[in-house]
């Protein structure tokens, strides 16, 4: 309760108590089992409110972890619930494109005869799944190891993350690729990506009218690039606490108590090269 707003504080209890302790709330945690924690969700499910019982599934984990941590059981009966409960429905302002054709989106990327600051700033979108403000605003001065690429890190300052918490991105072999390409371009400058606008960056539109030139106008956006890569990364069984760090998701609404921004970082890492060669693949095929 100390890490929130008490009105956030209060919201968090309530679902508790109304959604998880009627079930839950006299058991000996030890003795809570996966099938009875699926029970118990499913009530919240069968309400309709898919949002709610994935939140719910995620405070349940929070509190089995804690325990477990404690001593008072050995393990977290919601995390076997992966794909058992109705995914919650995504917003359509971030239109995300589907696997299937993801291969022409990259190609397209790849022929983009536009400016190449633009084309890097798409593939590294793709291959990063930071936030596009993230991304643009980035400096140099914030890459580090470029030349190591087991060890070479993006460290992006609290204050550009939407959360305001210091975000630790691992590079990829095809990531470091693209960022050698843009150096003589705009290594001089300080910027990844400098551009004319009262900020000193690149436009909040340019990638996404790149997209539009491109023929994804309603088909894709920068910030669903971030939702094919969840979706990927979910369908191939990364750890979503790995998957959800590396989007950089608010931990306060997902109480996942106190992080370090380079949290799961060797896991992370793995996962990120898994998903330059993924996209490699796609463009291929």
């Amino acid at each position: 309760m100390h890490e929130w707003t008490p009105k956030y504080g209060d919201q968090v209890l309530v679902r508790l108590e109304v959604d998880l302790f009627p079930s839950l709330g006299a058991a000996p945690i030890a003795k809570i089992e996966p099938p009875a924690m699926l029970a118990t969700l499913k009530k919240a499910e069968a309400r309709g409110v898919l949002e709610t019982t994935r939140r719910l599934k995620q405070y349940s984990s929070a509190i089995f972890r804690y325990a477990t941590a404690r001593g008072y059981c050995a393990h977290d009966s919601a995390a076997p619930l992966r794909g058992a409960l109705k995914t919650p429905p995504q917003p359509n302002r971030h239109k995300a494109i589907a696997r299937s054709e993801a291969g022409d989106l990259l190609r397209a990327i790849a022929a983009y005869d536009g400016e190449a600051e633009t084309r890097i700033a798409l593939q590294l979108a793709l291959l990063t799944v930071v936030r596009t403000n993230e991304l643009r605003a980035a400096r140099w001065s914030e890459f580090e190891r470029l030349d190591e690429p087991e060890q070479a890190l993006w460290r992006i300052p609290a204050q550009r993350i939407k959360m305001r918490e210091a975000h630790v991105v691992p590079l990829s072999r095809p990531a470091l690729a693209a960022l050698a390409e843009l150096r003589p371009i705009t290594f001089q400058s300080g910027r990844l990506f400098p551009g004319k606008g009262p900020d000193g960056v690149m436009s909040n539109n340019t990638m996404l009218f790149a997209l539009y030139r491109l023929g994804y106008r309603g088909r894709a956006t920068t910030h669903g690039f971030r939702r094919l890569f969840s979706t990927e990364a979910n369908e191939k069984g990364f750890n979503e606490d790995w998957i959800e760090r590396q989007l950089a998701h608010d931990e306060r609404n997902r109480v996942r108590g106190a992080y370090n921004a380079a949290q799961y970082l060797a896991q992370r890492r793995g996962m990120m090269v898994w998903w330059g060669e993924e996209l490699e693949i796609l463009a291929k095929r």
